[in-house]
């Protein structure tokens, strides 16, 4: 299994509703991608920010390829979202799960 993991900033005042665009799905209709495996979305406080970080798990990059394209590692914002970020990672990184503690 692939966790995909991205990082991304807001302002304090848009916390509240970038996090709610991020809710139920990280990204539109992605639950229902061939190899989707499951997200958490993270969030913390961070003196005069607000840091996001996504991890979506995959079946493999094939998978993850399928979704993003060949450059597999760009990060895929929506628009709609870009405005709530006063910062992002341009590129999401990628590990092999090779453990889970239940």
């Amino acid at each position: 299994m692939i966790a995909r993991i991205w990082h991304g900033w807001t302002r304090p005042e848009n916390a509240d509703a970038y996090e709610a665009m991020l809710k139920p799905e990280l990204l539109p209709g992605i639950s229902k991608a061939k190899g989707f495996r499951g997200s958490h979305l993270l969030r913390r406080e961070a003196a005069e920010e607000v840091e996001f970080i996504t991890m979506i798990l995959w079946d493999s990059l094939d998978a993850i390829r399928a979704i993003a394209g060949e450059d597999y590692e760009t990060a895929i914002i929506p628009e709609a979202r870009r405005k709530y970020l006063s910062r992002y990672d341009a590129k999401s990184t990628h590990y092999e799960i090779v453990a889970t503690v239940p």
